[in-house]
């Protein structure tokens, strides 16, 4: 599954909301070095409940518009 993102760095609280079909992402770290991409991803897997591991930047790197491919779990659904 991929979902559409916008990041907000450098923001005063960190949260994750929905605007039509992209998910804007707050959070405290400024975008140099990764450090917010690194903020945006924990972020989301806890909103999410999956693992950090589980989500993957496939788009956007530098941008603040991304596109985030949560993996499915290994050993599949039960």
């Amino acid at each position: 599954m991929r979902i559409a993102i916008r990041v907000k760095p450098r923001s005063r609280t960190e949260e994750v909301t929905k605007e039509s079909d992209t998910y804007v992402v707050r959070v405290k770290e400024p975008p140099v070095e990764g450090r917010a991409n690194r903020a945006v991803v924990k972020l989301l897997a806890r909103h999410l409940g999956v693992p950090e591991g589980r989500l993957r930047i496939v788009s956007g790197f530098t941008a603040r518009n991304k596109v985030i491919e949560v993996m499915p779990a290994e050993g599949g659904e039960r």
